[in-house]
């Protein structure tokens, strides 16, 4: 049994309403990253947290404190989300930070990718900041093409 862990943006899920939603489709159908795993094998998703947020220096201790509360539980990776994965600027500080506090636990960036680049992603999430009628489901699901 393989028991993981997703780390999300805290801008993404606290500023733009992001439920982590395409994270758990593609863990619940073993899509794209989790498509490492064999099919054989159990799954468990133990548990989602957020980063510190950005910016910020005292970042890596802060996340390693979050990330001990799903080691508590036997975590065997931690995947960084789509949104980590496109739009930190510190998730290879993070990654590293992890790496060298938590030797036994896989650290992958990237829960799944989308259908736009992470340039293009970024773009539509700057977007996002300046107009509060949009949510990260108009960019997951491109509702409207100006974003």
């Amino acid at each position: 049994m393989a028991k993981i862990g997703i780390l999300t943006c805290s801008n993404a899920t606290q500023d733009l309403g992001c439920s982590s939603v395409s994270c758990l489709a593609d863990f619940r159908k073993r899509r794209r990253t989790f498509t490492d795993y064999p099919q054989e094998e159990k799954l468990t998703l133990t548990g989602i947290i957020n980063c510190p947020g950005c910016p910020t220096l005292t970042g890596p201790d802060k996340l390693i404190e979050r990330i001990r509360a799903l080691t508590d539980f036997q975590v065997d990776t931690i995947l960084f989300s789509y949104c980590v994965k496109a739009l930190c600027p510190f998730k290879e500080k993070y990654k590293t930070a992890l790496e060298q506090s938590f030797p036994n636990i896989g650290i992958v960036i990237g829960t799944h990718e989308e259908h736009i680049t992470p340039e293009e992603f970024r773009c539509r999430v700057k977007k996002l900041f300046c107009q509060t009628r949009k949510t990260m489901v108009d960019i997951i699901l491109n509702k409207d093409e100006e974003v």
